[in-house]
C-alpha cells in the first residue's frame, strides 16, 4: 500500500513538474511575442567598432538616420574602438539579445581578426548576421610613373625579381593587406608587405614612390586614377567596374578568385528571429531607398540589403577564405 502511495505521489510530482514547465514555456513565449510585436519601443544602439570619421562611420550615421525615421525611435551611433574592432564587436556579442544593441562592421576587420588573434567571441556562434548594408571592390594599382601597364607585366617583373617589389597597407589584417595577399597567391608571385598606420599614409607612400603597389578600395583609388597619378591594373570584382573601363577583373584573370568587401549589421546570437526579420526588412528598405542608395553610391559603395540567412553564408564563406589566406601566407598579428 505504501509502495502504491509512493508511486502515485511520484507520478503527481512528475506531472506537476511537466505542467509547470509547460506554463513557464507558454509564459516565456507570450513575453517574447509581446516584446517583439511592438519592436522597437525604445532607442537602438548601433555600435561602430572604430573611431569616428571613416567610411564605416559615415555609413553608420546614414543608416541610423534612415532607421530612426522608419522606426520612430532614435537609432544612436556609438563608437567603441579598440583592438582592431574586437572591443566593439565583443560588447555587442555580450549584450542582451533583444535587438536594441547592434554592430556595423566591414568585412575584413570583422572576419580576418578571428583568424589573426584569439577573440573573446566566436563570430559564427555568438553573433547573428542581420543584413548586408553595402558592398565595394578593391583595385590593384601602381604609381603611373612606374611604367607598368598591365597585370601581366607586373607578374612578369615580380617573377624575375621575387620579393623586390613591395606594397603598402593600412596595417596587418587590413583590407589592403588581405587583398594583396590573395592576389599574390592566385598570381604565384612574391611581394614585400610594408604596413603603415592608416589608409592615408599607405596611399601617400605609393604616390611618393616609397612603395610600388597598393590594393585599395575603389573609393580610395579612383580620385588618384582620375588625376593621372595611379595606373589601375586589376579589380577584385567579378564584373567590370563602370568607372574603370578596360581594367580587367580578378575573376577574368584568375577564375574563382573574385571577392567583395562589405558593410554589415550584426546582433547578439540569441536575438529572436522575429526581431531579426523586422531589422532586416527595415535595413533593406533604408539602403535601397533613393536617399540612402544615392549617398552610398557617392561613397563608391553599392547598396545591398541582403537578408540574414544569405548574409550569414557570405560571412561564413569569407571567414573560411580569408582564414586560408592567413594560414597559407603565415600572417601573424602585429
Amino acid at each position: 500500500m505504501k509502495m502504491k502511495n509512493w508511486s502515485l505521489h511520484r507520478c503527481l510530482n512528475v506531472l506537476g513538474a511537466l505542467c509547470l514547465g509547460l506554463l513557464m514555456s507558454l509564459t516565456a513565449n507570450a513575453q517574447t511575442n509581446a516584446n517583439t510585436s511592438n519592436f522597437p519601443n525604445r532607442p537602438i544602439k548601433l555600435v561602430v567598432p572604430f573611431v569616428p570619421g571613416g567610411t564605416l562611420d559615415v555609413v553608420a550615421r546614414l543608416l541610423a538616420k534612415n532607421l530612426t525615421e522608419a522606426f520612430g525611435q532614435a537609432v544612436i551611433v556609438d563608437n567603441k574602438a579598440g583592438a582592431g574592432g574586437v572591443v566593439g564587436v565583443d560588447y555587442v556579442a555580450k549584450s542582451a539579445p533583444d535587438g536594441y544593441t547592434l554592430v556595423l562592421n566591414s568585412a575584413t576587420p570583422m572576419v580576418t581578426v578571428v583568424s589573426l588573434q584569439k577573440t573573446p567571441y566566436d563570430l559564427l556562434r555568438d553573433l547573428a548576421a542581420v543584413s548586408q548594408v553595402s558592398t565595394f571592390d578593391y583595385v590593384l594599382s601602381v604609381n603611373a610613373k612606374s611604367g607598368i601597364q598591365s597585370m601581366q607585366e607586373l607578374v612578369q617583373l615580380a617573377k624575375k625579381q621575387p620579393g623586390k617589389l613591395n606594397y603598402s597597407s593600412a596595417g596587418t589584417g587590413s583590407g589592403q593587406h588581405m587583398y594583396m595577399e590573395l592576389a599574390k597567391s592566385v598570381a604565384g608571385i612574391q611581394l614585400q608587405h610594408i604596413p603603415y598606420k592608416g589608409n592615408g599614409p599607405a596611399m601617400q607612400a605609393l604616390l611618393s614612390g616609397e612603395v610600388d603597389l597598393i590594393f585599395d578600395t575603389t573609393l580610395g583609388i579612383l580620385p588618384q586614377v582620375q588625376g593621372g597619378r595611379l595606373k589601375p591594373l586589376m579589380t577584385s570584382s567579378a564584373k567590370p567596374i563602370a568607372a574603370l573601363p578596360g581594367v580587367p577583373t580578378m575573376e577574368s584573370l584568375y577564375p574563382g578568385s573574385s571577392i567583395q568587401g562589405w558593410h554589415g549589421v550584426f546582433a547578439p546570437a540569441a536575438t529572436p528571429k522575429e526581431v531579426l526579420a523586422i531589422l532586416t526588412e527595415a535595413i533593406k528598405k533604408a539602403v535601397t531607398g533613393h536617399e540612402m542608395s544615392t549617398k552610398l553610391k557617392e561613397l563608391g559603395l553599392e547598396p545591398s540589403g541582403v537578408g540574414s540567412d544569405v548574409f550569414f553564408e557570405i560571412v561564413k564563406k569569407d571567414q573560411e577564405r580569408w582564414g586560408r589566406v592567413i594560414r597559407d601566407n603565415n600572417i601573424k598579428a602585429d
